[in-house]
C-alpha cells in the first residue's frame, strides 16, 4: 500500500470471527514470516483495523493514524524523511483460536509535500477563439508528459522527438494553426492555379486566417433531466378539454398514470404511461431481488374535464403459481425467503367520448420466494360506456393500434385461423415457447432457440426449421379491417409469400455445416388511413408480404467439443409500413420547371448569378451595390466601344 488508507474484503459469514492486526510480522534476523497467533488486537503502533460486517461480506479498513506531513526544526510526531513509513502489517481472522484467512501487506507511504512559494492572484487570460487561436499546438493533450507523433509538444525532449519526427501530426491539430489558406496570394498550395487568380487573390496576414475558430466551444447549456411531471393542459378559468387516442392519462398530481410496458428492445419499462384507448397486453420477467411495486393504486385520475375519480381495487389470491413461476432454482428450505408480491393487474377504463368515466382494478397476489422467476401480466382495456350498458357498442370497423390482427385460412372448413410470434419462457428453447398474436401497429421481433446435433442432416434440419416457422402463420388471409366477414372474400388480402432462396452450395460431405438454412420470418404489413369515425382513424390493411432471411449454421464447438449438441437461433420479426391512402399527384410541367429555378433544391442557384445585384446579398445597402453595379455595367461598355476598330479609325482622326 502506498497511502494511509486500505480496504480489503471477508468473504463469508462473520459472525463469530474476530479481527486483529499485527506489526512486523517478519523475523528481523532471518526474514522469514513468523508463526500467526489470533493474541492480537485491532491496533497495532500507529494502524487501526476497522471491520464492517456484512451479510455474506465483511469491509476490512486498515488506516494509519499519524501524519505524513515532513518535520520542521524541532518538531516531533511527522516525517523525518521523504520516505516516511516503511513497516510490513498481517491481518488474521480467527474463529476459537484457529486461523481463518490472512492478509499481509507491505506499507510503503512518502510524507506529504506542499508548495511554499507565493501563489499569483492572476487569472489566466482566455484569449478569444474567434480572434486568436486558442492553442498554439492542439495535439499536447498529456500534461507534464511528451504526447507521440506531436511535434510542437515542449515537453517532448529532442531524444524523443527523433523517434517520430517523420511521422508528425500535420495540419491544424499538429500546431499548424495558422496555415496559409489557398485564397493567399503568396500561397502556392494549389496545383493548377488560374490565369485570374492574380486579379482575385486576397492580400491578408495570417493573423486573419479562416481556421480561426476552428475549435470554437460555443455555448453550453445545463441539461434538464427528463421528468414525467408535467404541466396539465388547463389555464385559469379554462377546464380541461379531454383525452383523445394516444394522450397520456394524467394523475391528480400532474403526473403520468404508468403502468409496466414492454418496449422496443423487447424489455420491460416500469414507468411507462398509459395512453388513452390503447389496449396493451404484456408479461414482465422478474424475481425476488429485482420486485418493484409499481404506482400506488390509491392514486386519483383525472377525467378529462379536471375533475378526479377513485380507482375501484380489487385484490384476489392466486391459488395456482405454476401458471407464473417459470424457473425454480433448488435452495435448502431453512434459507428460503418469501415475499407476498403482485402477480398481475387488470385495469378496465370505462370511458366516453373524451372522458374517463370509471377505472376498475384487479389485482392478483402471490407470494414470491427467492430463487424463483415471476412472469408479471399486466393489462389494460378500454371498455365504451355504452358498451358496459347493454346498448349499441361503438363500432370502428378499422384497426386500432394494440388489437390482434385478423386472418384466416380459407382452404380448411373452419375459416378461423392465426397470425403468431413467439413468446419464449424459461431456457428459450421452441420446444417450451408459446405464441401470442401480431398486435396491430406494434412491430415486434422474438425467437426461439432450436437444439441441433452435429450429425444433422441439412435436408431434414431445413424441413424442421421451415415447419417451425410456419407453425406461426396459420392462414392464408388477413383481414383488411377488424370487422371483416369470413363469407365475404372481399374483406380479405391473400398472403404474399415468398419461398426461400436456395443456393444448392455443397458441403461435401462436411459435418456441422449446412448453409441455406431459412432462420429468419419476416412479416411485411402494409396500411393506410383510410378515413376516419367519431374522430378516430379508420386503418385498414392493404397487404401482406411473408419471406424468409438464409444464415449458414455451423456447429459451435464448446470447451472439449464434448457436447454433440449446438444451438440455432430462429426468429420473426414483424414491421407496419404506412402508406398514403391515396396515391400522390403527379407533378405537373409547370412545378418540374419552377424546381429547376428553386435555390433550396438545386446545387445551382440561377436568381443568384448577379449576386451581388440582388436582394440576396445583404452586405450592403442595396443603392449602394445598384451604383456600383452601373458603374461597372458602364466600364465594360465603354472598354467594348474602345476595343471596336471603327472606334480607333474615329480616333485617328
Amino acid at each position: 500500500m502506498s497511502g494511509p488508507r486500505v480496504n480489503s474484503f471477508f468473504l463469508g459469514n462473520s459472525s463469530g470471527v474476530n479481527f486483529s492486526i499485527i506489526l512486523s510480522p517478519r523475523d528481523e534476523e532471518t526474514g522469514e514470516l513468523q508463526l500467526a497467533n489470533c493474541s492480537g488486537s485491532k491496533r497495532a503502533g500507529d494502524w487501526n483495523l476497522d471491520v464492517t460486517p456484512g451479510m455474506n461480506t465483511s469491509k476490512v479498513t486498515v488506516s494509519l493514524t499519524r501524519t505524513l506531513e515532513l518535520c520542521l526544526p524541532n518538531a516531533t510526531e511527522c516525517c523525518p524523511s521523504p520516505l516516511c513509513t516503511v513497516e510490513a502489517l498481517q491481518v488474521l481472522a480467527c474463529h476459537s483460536s484457529v486461523v481463518l484467512a490472512q492478509l499481509l501487506i507491505q506499507a510503503e507511504i512518502f510524507a506529504n509535500s506542499s508548495f511554499t512559494g507565493n501563489v499569483s492572484e492572476n487569472a489566466t487570460i482566455i484569449p478569444n477563439q474567434a480572434f486568436k487561436p486558442l492553442g498554439s499546438c492542439p495535439c499536447n493533450l498529456t500534461a507534464g508528459a511528451c504526447d507521440v507523433l506531436c511535434c510542437c509538444d515542449l515537453e517532448c525532449t529532442p531524444d524523443l522527438q527523433q523517434l517520430f519526427s517523420g511521422s508528425c501530426f500535420t495540419g491544424v491539430f499538429g500546431g499548424d494553426v495558422n496555415p496559409p489558406f489557398d485564397q493567399l496570394c503568396s500561397s502556392q498550395s494549389m496545383e493548377y492555379t488560374p490565369e485570374w487568380f492574380p486579379f482575385l487573390c486576397v492580400q491578408s496576414s495570417l493573423d486573419n486566417t479562416p481556421f480561426l475558430g476552428y475549435f470554437y466551444h460555443g455555448s453550453t447549456s445545463t441539461p434538464e433531466v427528463p421528468s414525467f411531471k408535467i404541466p396539465l393542459q388547463t389555464s385559469p378559468g379554462k377546464p380541461f378539454t379531454g383525452y383523445t387516442e394516444g394522450d397520456p392519462i394524467i394523475t391528480e398530481e400532474d403526473e403520468y398514470f404508468t403502468v409496466p410496458q414492454q418496449s422496443l428492445a423487447g424489455q420491460c419499462v416500469g414507468n411507462a404511461p398509459v395512453e388513452y384507448l390503447h389496449n396493451f397486453d404484456v408479461n414482465c420477467l422478474t424475481n425476488l431481488e429485482s420486485y418493484k411495486e409499481g404506482l400506488p393504486h390509491d392514486v386519483r385520475i383525472n377525467t378529462g374535464t379536471a375533475d378526479f375519480i377513485q380507482q375501484n381495487v380489487i385484490y384476489r389470491t392466486i391459488t395456482d403459481r405454476g401458471k407464473f413461476i417459470t424457473e425454480s432454482e433448488s435452495l435448502h428450505a431453512a434459507e428460503v425467503l418469501c415475499q407476498n408480491v403482485t402477480f398481475a393487474e387488470h385495469y378496465k377504463f370505462i370511458w366516453k367520448d373524451k372522458n374517463i368515466e370509471q377505472v376498475n382494478v384487479t389485482v392478483f397476489l402471490g407470494s414470491l420466494c427467492d430463487g424463483e422467476i415471476l412472469t408479471q401480466r399486466f393489462t389494460v382495456e378500454f371498455l365504451s360506456l355504452k358498451s358496459t350498458n347493454g346498448e349499441e357498442p361503438f363500432e370502428n370497423p378499422g384497426y386500432q393500434a394494440g388489437k390482434p390482427v385478423r386472418a384466416a385460412n380459407m382452404n380448411a372448413s373452419d375459416p378461423l385461423g392465426s397470425l403468431n410470434i413467439w413468446q419464449p419462457a424459461g431456457r428459450g428453447l421452441c420446444a417450451s415457447a408459446t405464441y401470442r398474436p401480431v398486435l396491430f401497429g406494434v412491430d415486434s421481433y422474438s425467437g426461439c432457440i432450436l437444439e441441433v446435433d452435429i450429425n444433422e442432416d441439412c435436408s431434414l434440419l431445413r424441413g424442421n426449421v421451415t415447419e417451425k416457422l410456419n407453425a406461426l402463420i396459420q392462414a392464408t388471409h388477413i383481414g383488411k379491417r377488424d370487422n371483416s366477414s369470413y363469407s365475404d372474400l372481399n374483406d380479405w388480402v391473400e398472403i404474399i409469400r415468398l419461398d426461400p432462396f436456395s443456393s444448392n452450395v455443397s458441403t461435401g460431405g462436411l459435418k456441422g455445416i449446412c448453409p441455406d438454412i431459412p432462420a429468419n420470418l419476416n412479416i411485411h404489413i402494409i396500411f393506410a388511413k383510410v378515413g376516419a369515425v367519431q374522430g378516430i382513424p379508420q386503418q385498414q390493411i392493404l397487404a401482406v408480404q411473408i419471406s424468409y432471411s438464409t444464415v449458414l449454421w455451423q456447429f459451435q464447438c464448446g470447451l472439449g467439443c464434448k457436447n454433440t449438441l449446438s444451438f440455432l437461433p430462429i426468429t420473426a420479426s414483424v414491421q407496419f409500413i404506412e402508406v398514403p391512402a391515396q396515391p400522390p399527384i403527379p407533378v405537373t410541367r409547370y412545378q418540374k420547371i419552377y424546381a429547376e429555378f428553386d435555390c433550396n433544391q438545386n446545387d445551382v442557384c440561377w436568381p443568384q448569378l448577379l449576386y451581388p445585384l440582388t436582394r440576396f446579398y445583404t452586405g450592403e445597402p442595396y443603392s449602394q451595390c445598384l451604383a456600383k453595379g452601373l458603374l461597372l455595367a458602364f466600364l465594360v461598355l465603354l472598354a467594348a466601344i474602345m476595343s471596336n476598330p471603327w472606334f480607333s479609325k474615329l480616333w485617328n482622326r
